[in-house]
């Protein structure tokens, strides 16, 4: 009988081993000239890969939250309704493409009438993109898969999730904090799930300097499909100029 492994120690973090030999030697320090400049290109094809098939998606709201909650689960039944109040408001529905909320939020546009897309990621654990999709790209590197995320977007509907969820949350506070990019709503769905983390940014990082008092109004609390939908109707009528200015397509360049 083989003995499962000792757990670390007290403080000790459990090992975690990438079985993504790209992703491993990508951020494993320095390689090759050569295997430095195709990483490159490998990167720029991936993001010319994105920005070629979402040039014409139109304006998006991206609704962030886990994978894993299943059709049963009642935040699965709120993804799906901040989907359809997404599509009512005029938005095409983004999302991480995968499965739980991901996939609520994309049936939810699609039941509306709407229009759905997502930007998928290659796991080791592989990520099908949902059912639920008119056009998806699936990438390999999660940075680019994250500018993606952000770039066609007028608001952010947040979800229920974990580190993933977490990380594309502060990602997108932090671009509205910096001036990065507009100052679009931020919008918190479920209450009891996230007002915990509301009380540490105010009680905590607030209260010791490290974010600003103002930097928590970025962030909207809600459980109301209705506050959402408003809030995205209103984004989207304050950049009406942004909108009409976008690309229009080009058949010669096979759009």
């Amino acid at each position: 009988m083989i003995e499962p492994p000792e757990p670390p120690g007290p403080g000790l973090p459990v090992p975690v081993h990438s079985p993504d030999p790209h992703n491993r030697a990508f951020l494993s320090g320095p390689r090759s000239r050569i295997s430095e400049f195709a990483r490159v290109l490998r990167i720029a094809g991936e993001f010319v890969k994105g920005f070629r098939h979402f040039h014409f998606v139109g304006p998006c709201v991206t609704v962030f939250g886990s994978a894993r909650f299943p059709e049963s689960h009642p935040y699965y039944a709120l993804g799906r309704e901040i989907g359809r109040r997404c599509a009512a408001a005029g938005a095409t529905v983004m999302t991480g493409g995968g499965p739980g909320i991901m996939e609520a939020a994309n049936r939810g546009a699609r039941e509306a009438g709407g229009y759905s897309i997502g930007s998928n990621i290659q796991l080791p654990h592989e990520q099908l993109p949902n059912p639920y999709l008119d056009r998806w790209v699936t990438f390999r590197y999660f940075f680019v898969r994250k500018v993606l995320l952000v770039k066609y977007s007028f608001a952010f509907v947040v979800l229920p999730g974990g580190f993933g969820t977490l990380d594309e949350l502060f990602e997108a506070a932090t671009l509205v904090q910096t001036g990065k990019i507009e100052s679009f709503p931020i919008i918190l769905v479920g209450t009891s799930y996230w007002q915990p983390l509301l009380d540490f940014v105010q009680r905590t990082l607030v209260r010791v300097g490290t974010v600003a008092p103002e930097d928590i109004h970025l962030l909207t609390l809600t459980d109301s499909p209705d506050v959402v939908e408003s809030l995205i109707r209103h984004a989207l009528e304050q950049h009406q100029s942004d909108i009409r200015a976008r690309p229009r397509r080009i058949r010669l360049l096979g759009e």
